[in-house]
């Protein structure tokens, strides 16, 4: 069994990120707490509502209540990247050369390296931003598809079309794929590299419940979801992804759901968190599972590898957060 360093926090903790090898938890009441020669915490918002790690810097980013994002760095110093005041920030994303993207109401928002903020107006609310790997280009999830819009250009959206709710949204690392989280219980998603008129849609269905967790594998071969009891990881390594093709369901448990799926930075091995606060680490290959931590504790709300990849982050619902060490 790996060794596990416990760290209890008072309420609801948000999220579990590293910076480097530094364990960050935010919690809903708005304290960033870091484990780094001791605990230090940080006071953020006034109420966090989303508090995410920024794919293309060691740093994260959050949004709360009280209308403010910041990006916090890896000593949790906080530096304010913009302020809404008496709007709700839920929707935050982290893009390439420092932009910031994030949502309220029916807009979102881009703030570039040079303070330029630039506004995309949507039909409906925003529930999800991305960035895509390459290109300041970002996708927003709303109600009945996606819109996709470049930040340096003043040309019109690409309108994803798909009825229902889209809560969240994420590319594929290579960008060939775009895939949407629903507020059904399903996956949607999209081929973006096809011939115009292609059918390029991609329908991923059959989870007993919604969806609210995703993690690509290191090179985009493969993307795990939570929303059933095992984590079901769908095949993206052909030219049309997932299509005609059936997921594998890894760390399958009779009725416990999977609440958070994360993939280790360098391997093909998945971390998945369940409703009961237990952890396992599955191996792609064989299928082969590792007890990572025992149930007990509310559900797990975060899980997040060092770069190191020799430690994994948890949080709970309960407060109770801590580090694994998988190397001991």
């Amino acid at each position: 069994m790996p060794t596990v360093a416990p760290l209890d926090l008072q309420g609801h903790v948000v999220a579990a990120h590293f910076l480097g090898d530094i364990p960050f938890f935010a919690t809903a009441a708005g304290t960033i707490h870091r484990l780094d020669s001791g605990e230090k915490v940080t006071e953020a918002h006034q109420g966090l509502l989303t508090c995410i790690r920024d794919p293309f810097s060691p740093t994260l980013i959050t949004g709360g209540e009280d209308g403010k994002v910041f990006r916090i760095g890896k000593d949790g110093a906080a530096t304010l990247v913009a302020d809404a005041p008496r709007k709700w920030i839920n929707v935050v994303a982290g893009g390439p050369q420092n932009a910031v993207a994030y949502a309220h109401g029916k807009s979102s928002f881009v703030r570039q390296n040079d303070g330029s903020l630039k506004e995309f107006p949507e039909s409906r609310s925003v529930e999800g931003l991305a960035f895509a790997a390459k290109g300041l280009r970002i996708a927003a999830a709303r109600y009945n598809g996606v819109s996709l819009h470049w930040i340096g250009t003043n040309a019109p959206p690409v309108d994803l079309e798909w009825k229902g709710a889209h809560t969240g949204v994420t590319f594929s690392p290579d960008g060939r794929f775009l895939v949407t989280m629903m507020q059904e219980n399903a996956l949607h998603g999209w081929k973006l590299d096809g011939k115009p008129g292609e059918n390029r849609h991609m329908r991923m269905t059959g989870y007993p419940a919604k969806v609210k967790s995703l993690s690509w594998s290191p090179k985009g071969k493969w993307l795990a979801s939570s929303g059933a009891p095992a984590a079901i990881v769908w095949p993206f390594s052909s030219k049309d992804g997932p299509m005609g093709k059936a997921p594998l369901e890894l760390g399958t448990r009779a009725n416990i759901m999977v609440t958070q799926v994360a993939f280790h930075p360098a391997e093909e091995v998945l971390a998945i968190g369940f409703v009961d606060g237990m952890i396992l680490g599955v191996r792609i290959a064989d299928q082969k599972e590792a007890l990572l931590r025992r149930p007990g504790n509310g559900a797990i709300t975060g899980l997040s590898w060092s770069a190191s990849g020799k430690l994994l982050a948890f949080s709970s619902e309960a407060g109770d957060c801590g580090v694994v060490d998988i190397s001991a």
